[in-house]
């Protein structure tokens, strides 16, 4: 068994989202995810694997391909391998708990307009050239 507070486990940095990885069982893992007000994630999908997020606290939108949703406390959103998604945090601070599973959970992105700095990886690129988002 494994037991833990969503609020001693919370770690919040103000240049960037904090995941951080409780544990692992067989081919998943099990993390609380800390963003402060106006944190964005990149355009991203899991090719391999499941990722089901369950907002704790604060809240945010969650983008897909399919449309936009809100997220607030006791919101329970499920991507399935290969869905790009994008998180954007609300004017608070936010706590999501987040369960991933499948046979590899490396994300490949597609952008990132909220970070300048972000570059493509020949890994993104040719996964995307395969895989058209829409």
């Amino acid at each position: 068994m494994y037991a833990f507070s969503l609020p001693d486990e919370q770690e919040f940095d103000a240049k960037h989202h904090v995941e951080k990885i409780l544990g692992s069982v067989a081919e998943g893992d099990f993390t609380v995810a800390c963003w402060e007000p106006g944190q964005v994630s990149p355009n991203h999908c899991h090719p391999d694997a499941t990722e089901i997020y369950f907002c704790y606290l604060g809240g945010g939108t969650m983008t897909t391909p399919d449309g936009t949703i809100e997220v607030k406390p006791g919101a329970f959103i499920v991507h399935p391998p290969g869905e790009v998604h994008e998180y954007a945090n609300g004017p608070e601070r936010t706590l999501l708990f987040r369960v991933r599973y499948g046979a590899d959970m490396a994300a490949r992105m597609v952008d990132w307009p909220s970070n300048a700095e972000w570059q493509a990886t020949p890994a993104d690129i040719d996964y995307f050239e395969k895989h058209p988002v829409g």
